[in-house]
């Protein structure tokens, strides 16, 4: 058990998650220095931006958000140990990893994370089938499932975080102990239905990082999640 979910277990509450989806390292600092002094629970180096900066983007991201949870979105779909080796080494608290993914690189990154407490967070992005996927993911001993609603699939289908919701209230009434996180266009107005709908991470990108106030808008849904 690493430290994300011991942070849900402790604070019992909704977490919210703060996605650094850039390409410059600059940009990710910005919103940070704009959010300091805030309740942020978890920063998430954002795939883009590893991508853009590679994995120093974590270990400066580690630096400079005092005791959040950092979360390298490294969205793994093969060498699951070595992945999780290099994030944690470069100051992560937890990784990404497909759904998607062989069971055989799940399993690693699971191993992995365990021996050095780091959690492993597991994306259904891409999961045709989220249900049935999520149920091998469990009998695989995956603690934390973040259901995943593509940049891509929104913009071309229309769809939205209302369209996800039946799915995560049914993982939620199957399986109980398991941390859903939910991610992928998520606005302030879902943060009611997404926590009622049994989400115990809310996962927000854009909505943030895009505000005219992004301090404002991290007050007001951390407020809310502090009422729900």
């Amino acid at each position: 058990m690493g430290r994300l979910i011991r942070r849900v277990n402790e604070l019992r509450r909704p977490l919210l998650q703060v996605a650094l989806d850039f390409i410059s390292i600059n940009d990710a600092l910005r919103i940070i220095k704009k959010l300091r002094g805030l309740d942020v629970d978890i920063y998430e180096v954002g795939t883009p931006l590893i991508k853009s900066e590679g994995v120093r983007a974590v270990s400066i991201v580690r630096e400079l958000v005092d005791e959040a949870v950092v979360l390298a979105d490294m969205k793994t779909a093969d060498v699951g140990a070595l992945e999780v080796r290099l994030a944690a080494e470069n100051g992560a608290d937890a990784v990404s990893v497909l759904a998607s993914a062989d069971d055989e690189v799940i399993i690693s990154a699971l191993n992995e994370g365990k021996s050095l407490d780091v959690d492993v967070v597991v994306d259904t992005i891409g999961k045709v089938d989220v249900v049935k996927g999520v149920s091998n993911l469990v009998g695989l001993g995956v603690q934390v499932v973040n259901v995943h609603l593509a940049i891509d699939v929104q913009l071309r289908s229309g769809r939205t975080v209302n369209d996800i919701l039946d799915i995560i209230k049914y993982l939620r009434s199957m399986y109980r102990d398991i941390i859903i996180s939910a991610s992928g266009g998520v606005k302030p107005h879902h943060v009611r239905d997404l926590v009622r709908g049994g989400v115990n991470i809310v996962v927000m990108g854009s909505a943030i990082t895009k505000a005219s106030d992004p301090a404002k808008v991290v007050k007001e849904v951390l407020k809310d999640l502090s009422n729900l």
